[in-house]
């Protein structure tokens, strides 16, 4: 790639455009601390609102994200670290200054790194829905998730979520409205008309149908509501089949841009 080169996947840009080398800069934490909660200012440099993603992948929501809005920052995280690298490496490439990228799985960046009232939004794009059934324990999206989710969003904080999974939306549409004010997106959001992520734009070349959703933090529920929500809420024990398990193997080994 050379300078002012815009990179494609599957004929998609992704966001911004290289710059000269003199302009690149450094988004990645190479290791986090052995303890929460994270200090974003001092991350950052800043007070300045931020915004978390979850499972980031190879960084394409996190990029558009962070390019449209200087005045926000993000923290995106993801288990695998060759997404991350793929990540790291385009932000600094479009010289964002406004983002960090970090190695580490969702349940415990959320629960642990994640200071009570401390982010603004929270984006959570197509979590695995794990179809073999040994490994159905491993669902993020459970009851403790959300109640975590809840307490590390500020009052009026939002959480987006989205999957082309039917099965897992289903249930999550029977948890989230316990905890947010939710309501489900008809269509795809305004910002990304073919996708907030490579695992979107691959589904949807596919069929498959994306459901996407977001909602306001609920500030009427008290500790000992939310305690309760989590001991009697069910749990994500759904069975899941069809088009999208080939899907999810492909998407497991994906990142690499095709310019």
């Amino acid at each position: 790639m050379t300078t002012g080169d815009v990179e494609t996947e599957f004929g998609v840009p992704i966001p911004g455009q290289i710059l000269e080398e003199s302009a690149w800069t450094r988004t990645a934490i190479k290791r986090l601390p052995d303890a929460g909660p994270l200090d974003w200012k001092s991350i950052f440099g800043r007070s300045a609102p931020i915004v978390l993603d979850l499972g980031c992948g190879n960084g394409r929501f996190t990029l558009q994200s962070a390019l449209n809005r200087p005045e926000v920052d993000h923290m995106a995280i993801d288990v695998l670290p060759v997404v991350i690298r793929y990540a790291t490496r385009r932000a600094n490439q479009r010289g964002i200054s406004n983002a960090r990228f970090a190695v580490k799985d969702a349940q415990t960046f959320v629960r642990s790194y994640v200071g009570t009232e401390s982010l603004d939004e929270i984006h959570l794009y197509h979590p695995q829905p794990f179809h073999d059934s040994r490994k159905r324990h491993l669902r993020l999206v459970t009851p403790r998730f959300l109640a975590d989710v809840h307490r590390g969003l500020r009052t009026g904080g939002i959480f987006v979520i989205q999957t082309d999974n039917p099965d897992y939306w289903s249930y999550m549409s029977k948890v989230l409205p316990d905890f947010f004010r939710f309501v489900e997106q008809p269509g795809a959001w305004p910002d990304a008309p073919d996708g907030r992520s490579r695992r979107e734009i691959l589904a949807r070349r596919r069929g498959l149908h994306i459901f996407r959703g977001w909602g306001v933090r609920r500030d009427d529920l008290t500790g000992d509501q939310i305690n309760r929500l989590v001991e009697s809420l069910p749990e994500p024990k759904f069975r899941s089949r069809g088009p999208w398990c080939d899907l999810d193997r492909e998407e497991m080994i994906g990142g690499h841009a095709d310019s």
